[in-house]
């Protein structure tokens, strides 16, 4: 259903038939959206449907000329040359990668480009002044002379928003705010959203999160494909998860995660007393004493808040990757193996899939022909030559198997949606052959119909007799595909427990307290 918008109900925003092409794939077609001033509008879709095209065309980044169609903002028609011109008519949108410098100070990123100036010299005194009032206004008490690297990335986005109500701004784009966030984080900074719109700012979010689109939105506009196929009001249509999904795929998802009988054999891996200090804080330690275990066929989840140091336990028994090495030992069948880099990790058959896929996964400027063979080019080399026809059949295979979306092998990574970038850097991994794969949350910033395909990937990789461990934020996810969950608080493993003895609330008791469970 869709709801029409009434003469009542005044309009901030209208975009009339927006149409955008790249060479050989049209990513957005007659797409049509209607925002109401002061209202929280949430944009939902599929990876890849287009979503952040269109807030990219909106907002300038792609300028007036490149697409067709009519942008009508405070009922005039709009044609924004770059961002800057878009911000000056009080439209700001905040990346997912966040537009923030880490050297620099938090004043220093509020202001950078639009700094004030006494007599011509920037007047830092009034811009350290003026910090205090806006992070006031997003909850934030940090001192504004703190380096940005230095505070996390939920106090990073308050300051992006900072940023944006210096400017100004009328109409606020948001753009998975709340995809690296913890549950805490994530919630201040929906509060945060509310607390703008009763200020009369109207915001724009887009988010794979469907119960927070749920808690906060007052209307929805769903695109699949590249098209805007309708427009829901969340109260009066009585929108709910299910509803969301069946607009997103075009069918209702009988359940989030397919079946599955695990086929579970003996334990394969095996880490004992693993201890690990901070790789620049000489007397904090990251990993305490840890032991746990994985079973061929087994999906084992790890649950813990964030910093719990679930990322720093996996990249330091992948090839000690993060971390000083302090203790403890690491067994593949039975035999104590000594995996002091990457490449050693790897020939002993474990593989990594970072949660960090934009940084630590993938080369940007790689295609995905390279990226997919790039941990185990040994494997289609000849004489340390690459054979080139290996590697494109290789890359063509998996991204047919893992219904990776793009034209063709040779496309640049960089210009995939989210979840297809995920199916490439798993992929990578799977070209490895691994016995034992550990996935660093591998279904973030990605839409409930990847993260179906996704699951299915993973509950095939452990029928195959592999092992499989899942780190993830999200506790429903961990229960709906893990056979064993372990717990980490503070660096240490807490508990562990079976899937059918396994909730949310047993799983947050052991996440939340440094006392070991029996």
């Amino acid at each position: 259903m869709t709801t029409p918008t009434t003469q009542s109900e005044p309009l901030i925003l209208e975009m009339r038939s927006i149409t955008k092409e790249f060479p050989g794939v049209k990513a957005l077609s007659n797409v049509n959206l209607k925002v109401k001033a002061g209202e929280i509008h949430a944009i939902c879709g599929e990876n890849g449907a287009g979503k952040s095209t269109l807030m990219k065309v909106l907002s300038g980044v792609y300028p007036y000329g490149s697409y067709s169609g009519d942008i009508i903002y405070q009922n005039e028609v709009q044609q924004f040359k770059d961002i800057r011109a878009s911000e000056h008519a009080g439209i700001v949108i905040i990346h997912q990668e966040l537009a923030l410098i880490p050297e620099l100070s938090i004043t220093e990123n509020i202001f950078l480009g639009n700094e004030p100036t006494k007599r011509g010299v920037i007047d830092w005194a009034e811009a350290r002044r003026r910090s205090l009032e806006l992070l006031a206004r997003v909850g934030l008490r940090d001192d504004p002379d703190t380096p940005i690297k230095e505070i996390g990335v939920g106090k990073q986005q308050l300051v992006e928003i900072a940023k944006a109500l210096n400017k100004s701004v009328k109409l606020l784009i948001l753009d998975e705010p709340t995809a690296a966030l913890n549950e805490s984080d994530s919630q201040h900074l929906l509060d945060l959203i509310l607390g703008l719109k009763a200020k009369g700012i109207t915001s724009i979010i887009i988010s794979h999160k469907l119960n927070e689109i749920e808690q906060i939105a007052d209307s929805i506009t769903i695109i699949r494909d590249g098209k805007s196929i309708e427009t829901l009001n969340v109260k009066a249509d009585g929108v709910d998860e299910d509803r969301i999904i069946k607009g997103m795929v075009g069918r209702t998802l009988e359940s989030r995660f397919p079946d599955h009988e695990p086929k579970i054999g003996e334990v394969f891996f095996e880490v004992k007393n693993w201890t690990v200090g901070h790789p620049q804080i000489p007397d904090r330690l990251v990993c305490k004493n840890s032991s746990f275990y994985v079973r061929r066929g087994e999906i084992v989840g790890f649950a813990g808040l964030m910093g719990a140091g679930r990322t720093e336990l996996a990249r330091s028994v992948f090839g000690r990757s993060y971390g000083r090495f302090i203790s403890g030992h690491i067994y593949v069948d039975g035999k104590e193996v000594h995996l002091h880099n990457v490449r050693q990790a790897i020939d002993a058959g474990l593989g990594y899939v970072t949660e960090d896929r934009k940084t630590l996964g993938l080369n940007l400027l790689d295609d995905i022909k390279t990226t997919t063979v790039s941990a185990n080019l040994k494997k289609i080399s000849k004489n340390f030559v690459v054979d080139a026809n290996k590697e494109f059949a290789v890359a063509e295979q998996y991204r047919k198997s893992l219904r990776t979306k793009a034209p063709t092998v040779q496309e640049g990574v960089a210009k995939l949606s989210g979840g297809n970038q995920q199916k490439v850097v798993l992929a990578k991994w799977m070209f490895t052959e691994p016995e034992l794969l550990i996935l660093d949350e591998p279904t973030r910033g990605i839409d409930v119909g990847a993260k179906y395909e996704i699951y299915g990937i993973i509950q095939r990789l452990a029928n195959q007799g592999k092992g499989v461990i899942v780190i993830s934020s999200e506790l429903p996810e961990l229960l709906g595909l893990s056979d064993r969950i372990y717990a980490i608080f503070e660096g240490a493993i807490t508990g562990v427990l079976n899937k059918d003895e396994a909730t949310q609330e047993s799983l947050m008791k052991l996440m939340t307290s440094s006392r070991k469970a029996a």
